[in-house]
């Protein structure tokens, strides 16, 4: 039995390796990042296309094999989004940074959350759930339209080269404050939905923040003497490594435990690790290639797998899928722009940021699979999501490259190196 699943494991890794390499260079070649084609690649591998023109394709993929690739998916994911946390300059980390992040992530939430709720009651009686909460129904679609695809936006700027510019480092923060606030009123929603508990919602809140507390602090101050020895010694050793994956799988492991996903957990171990060249420099060549091109297309793929568009075909979800498309793009990306605006930037950085944003990709796609899993999404607002997450993610690279091109990278990128990081309002720009 173990040897069956293990051949069936290592099959389905083959066929999405080779699935997402060649959707990601695709990718590429139309102007789209590569983390858009190993969406795409999951799209294709699951029943709306692959199982719809060759069924049996569909047999690579049977239910003990995904339940593999959803543990290897979550993992990869984690220390994926480890890597995001430690790879952060730190030397743009200051107060205005850490109060742009929130002025950001505050216009990425009020006002999609805004116009969600409200949207939400104009279609309430089209789309919700029969017999449920006009409340709930209200907080998870706000939710859902405020959410913004961390890992594919940290995997966007990593492969722009400006995941370390004082931009770059803003845009990760918002979006990690905007889906830890997303992810927590999705428990609160859940919550409500189970005879009116609020347990889960509280454990939730207080979980994450007490997380967040003992990692940039006491486990911080821990690590910084594995940092000291490391930098001693040039290398990291191997018992080292070990203690930087326990931390990690501790924290994910936590994260997941309070009811918020494991991501966030591995975020903040990211954060945790102190300002050490040689240990960064270590961690990010020893756990890089393999979180990069083995286990995240795993996740990409995973849920694509579970993605179903049959559905959309339905004349009848016109009209609330136009309306709910253009809420959900105005939402951030106004909500966005209009903070970076606020923070004295250009209009070309707020076009930027308010673009990328509003990249949703599979977050949403999560979001919305819990959210069907507790009973709170019909199949037409399920497919409806599923297009506000396709087409915002396909609109965030075309909309970046226009507001923000090579030329003003290039600038971004020399303002942000060695030596001091002005803020990017002072930054001259030169009219395109």
């Amino acid at each position: 039995m173990e040897t069956t699943l293990a051949i069936g494991v290592l099959t389905a890794l083959v066929v999405i390796l080779v699935a997402t390499a060649l959707f990601g260079r695709l990718a590429l070649m139309i102007g789209q990042p590569r983390v858009f084609g190993e969406m795409a690649a999951g799209v294709v591998l699951g029943p709306s296309v692959a199982g719809a023109l060759l069924p049996a394709t569909q047999q690579l993929f049977p239910d003990d094999v995904r339940s593999v690739l959803y543990v290897l998916s979550v993992i990869g994911l984690t220390f994926f989004m480890f890597l995001v946390g430690c790879g952060i300059n730190h030397d743009h980390v200051d107060r205005g940074t850490v109060r742009g992040s929130i002025a950001i992530a505050s216009g990425g939430l009020l006002l999609p959350m805004a116009l969600g709720a409200l949207t939400a009651v104009v279609f309430f009686d089209e789309l919700a759930v029969p017999g449920s909460d006009t409340v709930a129904f209200t907080m998870f679609l706000g939710g859902a339209l405020s959410v913004t695809a961390f890992p594919m936006l940290a995997r966007i700027l990593r492969e722009r080269g400006i995941q370390d510019t004082r931009i770059g480092t803003l845009i990760t923060m918002a979006a990690a404050i905007d889906d830890a606030v997303a992810w927590t009123l999705l428990a609160l929603v859940i919550a409500l939905g189970a005879a009116g508990a609020t347990s889960s919602a509280v454990v939730a809140v207080a979980g994450l923040a007490g997380l967040t507390l003992v990692m940039l602090t006491a486990v911080r101050r821990a690590l910084g003497v594995l940092a000291r020895n490391t930098e001693r010694r040039g290398h990291l050793e191997p018992g080292g490594m070990v203690v930087i994956l326990l931390v990690v799988l501790a924290s994910g492991s936590v994260s997941e435990l309070v009811g918020v996903h494991a991501i966030f957990g591995g975020f903040l171990a990211g954060l945790a690790i102190p300002r050490s060249t040689v240990l960064r420099a270590q961690i990010q060549s020893r756990l890089g290639d393999m979180s990069s091109l083995l286990l995240l297309p795993v996740f990409f793929a995973f849920s694509g797998l579970n993605t179903q568009l049959g559905t959309l075909i339905d004349v009848s979800l016109l009209l609330p899928t136009a309306v709910i498309l253009a809420v959900a793009f105005a939402g951030k990306y106004l909500g966005c722009g209009l903070a970076v605006r606020g923070l004295g930037m250009s209009w070309r950085h707020a076009s930027a940021v308010g673009g990328l944003m509003n990249a949703r990709g599979l977050i949403i796609l999560i979001f919305i699979n819990v959210g069907l899993a507790h009973g709170l999404v019909t199949p037409q607002l399920f497919s409806i999501l599923v297009v506000v997450a396709v087409v915002t993610t396909a609109a965030a690279m075309p909309i970046y490259r226009v507001s923000f091109p090579t030329w003003l990278e290039n600038v971004e990128l020399t303002a942000s190196g060695p030596g001091g990081a002005p803020d990017p309002a002072t930054t001259p720009t030169r009219r395109a």
